[in-house]
């Protein structure tokens, strides 16, 4: 099976319309997982994120939503050729999943664009764009599914990520930990990783990482971070 290598599964790509990328990558490792029984992956694209959390923790019970087809095929062989088939995929819109269980994790790399030119791709639109999940609709889905003790953890660039986290204070949720992360150490933050919950807290622990020197080679706290993954690193 072609695709991304990882050093415990592979990543095929060539039905959906959003890559791996290092977002979801970052997502995926920095995601706090301790505790929790059950997760939710919303909008799991190829299944990048499902995989990396299983791989992280084996007992983990994993559910996985994506709308579009295409990534819905590519996301199904991925997990079927994975040494964690368990992992449980839905084809649908999160906006009408029905589950009669909560989830203690729900992640998503969520799509961000609000109002921005559209290309001919209604795949990559769905998968980039707002208006197909808004940040509304996004959160209201999170309330559904969660528990009091549920943690909500997503990735955005920073001015979304601002506004987001607005809308679910609105709705009695706390930031517990983020990450500021940018793409060289010279460079502003791009990428701002969350982890929301229900809990009160008025001292959210803050990170910030580099991904590369200036010279390109990574830095020491993403080779951490990511080493478990990467085939080369």
């Amino acid at each position: 099976m072609s695709g991304f290598a990882f050093k415990q599964f592979k990543v095929q790509q060539s039905n959906t319309a959003m890559k791996v990328s290092t977002d979801g990558i970052l997502l995926g490792a920095w995601a706090n997982l301790s505790g929790a029984n059950r997760l939710l992956d919303i909008g799991c694209g190829t299944g990048l994120l499902s995989l990396m959390c299983k791989q992280r923790a084996p007992d983990l019970e994993i559910e996985a939503v994506e709308i579009d087809e295409g990534a819905y095929t590519d996301a199904f062989a991925n997990i079927w050729h994975s040494p964690w088939p368990d992992i449980q995929l839905h084809q649908g819109d999160i906006r009408t999943f029905n589950t009669t269980e909560t989830f203690d994790v729900v992640i998503c790399n969520p799509p961000y664009f609000n109002g921005s030119l559209k290309g001919p791709n209604q795949a990559r639109n769905t998968a980039r764009h707002t208006d197909s999940l808004s940040f509304d609709a996004l959160i209201s889905a999170f309330i559904r599914v969660s528990h009091p003790r549920s943690r909500f953890i997503l990735i955005l660039p920073i001015e979304e990520a601002q506004r987001l986290l607005c809308i679910a204070m609105t709705e009695g949720m706390h930031l517990q930990r983020e990450c500021l992360v940018s793409s060289t150490e010279n460079k502003a933050p791009s990428r701002r990783l969350l982890e929301l919950s229900y809990t009160p807290c008025h001292d959210p622990i803050t990170e910030s990482l580099a991904i590369k020197h200036t010279n390109q080679q990574y830095t020491d706290d993403y080779v951490a971070l990511c080493k478990a993954f990467y085939l080369k690193m």
